[in-house]
């Protein structure tokens, strides 16, 4: 009898996935430690090169080292002896706004700074956290998050729709595959627009350099990232910012972001993206301390989810929610209208 052999199957029954990464057809050729550090937030270079040194990394199933080359559809996976700390998920008692609820679904209006689900370095205190306290036997998604249908990010306060039922999960995640689900958010963005709307189409997908931020792949290159259309309208030009609506076809992440600062319209104080400096304006020392003054009655992205619409599991009936915009963004919005309102030249 081989009992190393048996030692090694009983390491691999110890062994949780905690990443699963599949390279895409224009991979060039990358090396694992640097390819992992692409794809993984909140993580460094060394804690990457001690989890191969450990042998946690593994290509086409096989163990590699960090000076392995990743190729186009190489099947990257990290393995550590620990389960993902988003699968431990533990009730906490948290309040929720909730908007609407019944035997199916429920509707809430989750507030800036709450994160949707647990994840790398969020692993309390988050929507799903207190969803398993106060629901029993929530379904899980796709990803294996109850409850969860679709999401927004930290920073983004607005409407979400939990599924309660197996199958409203089901209907509802077919509607916003299908994008039939209606969702219209509300920005403060830089500048001013040519036109009063518009729409913006590009490919999303990680940014090559930023892997904190998403990125329009175009051309010969749109492969490297997936469909994403947003509609959007002027609300109300203030000066040397903009309030609009935007409207989604899509759902990629951090879609209405990455568009707007794709077409020179950075969402107001979106620090990933650089909104949160002057994009537009002067150069007086009053103008600067005002906009500080604007970020910091609104410290995040100037985005709100505003209103959301999509057809009942049960009733077949079509449901449309609408919650105001919060009290930091509306803030925000006064001061630059009394701004405008003044001049754009004086504070």
């Amino acid at each position: 009898m081989n009992n190393d052999h048996d030692a090694d199957l009983d390491q691999e029954e110890d062994l949780h996935e905690h990443h699963h990464f599949t390279a895409g057809a224009g991979q060039v050729p990358l090396r694992v430690d640097k390819f992992l550090m692409n794809f993984i937030e909140n993580s460094t270079r060394s804690k990457i090169q001690a989890a191969i040194k450990d042998g946690a990394v593994r290509a086409n199933g096989d163990i590699v080292k960090s000076n392995y080359k990743v190729k186009p559809g190489d099947d990257i996976r990290v393995f550590l002896t620990h389960p993902p700390h988003e699968n431990l998920l533990v009730a906490e008692n948290i309040p929720l706004d909730i908007v609407y609820e019944d035997d199916t679904l429920v509707v809430v209006n989750k507030p800036a700074g709450m994160v949707v689900h647990p994840g790398h370095g969020n692993y309390s205190g988050t929507l799903i956290n207190a969803l398993i306290y106060h629901f029993e036997n929530l379904p899980n998604n796709s990803s294996e998050r109850p409850g969860l249908v679709h999401r927004i990010d930290k920073d983004t306060s607005g409407l979400l729709v939990i599924a309660k039922t197996e199958y409203a999960m089901s209907y509802l995640s077919a509607q916003f595959a299908a994008k039939t689900s209606e969702r219209e958010y509300v920005a403060i963005a830089w500048g001013s627009f040519a036109e009063p709307r518009g729409t913006v189409e590009g490919n999303i997908g990680r940014h090559p350099k930023n892997r904190l931020q998403n990125y329009i792949w175009e051309g010969e290159e749109s492969y490297k990232g997936k469909p994403a259309v947003t509609h959007y309208e002027v609300l109300e030009e203030l000066g040397y910012v903009t309030v609009i609506k935007c409207k989604l076809e899509t759902g990629r992440t951090h879609q209405i972001r990455v568009h707007m600062k794709h077409i020179g319209h950075t969402l107001f104080n979106d620090e990933r993206y650089g909104g949160d400096r002057i994009l537009k304006g002067t150069n007086f020392t009053k103008y600067k301390q005002f906009v500080d003054n604007c970020f910091k009655i609104l410290p995040r992205q100037a985005l709100h989810a505003r209103t959301l619409g999509f057809e009942h599991p049960a009733t077949k009936k079509w449901m449309s929610f609408d919650c105001g915009i919060p009290d930091d963004m509306a803030a925000c919005i006064e001061k630059w209208k009394g701004y405008a309102a003044n001049s754009l030249t004086e504070v």
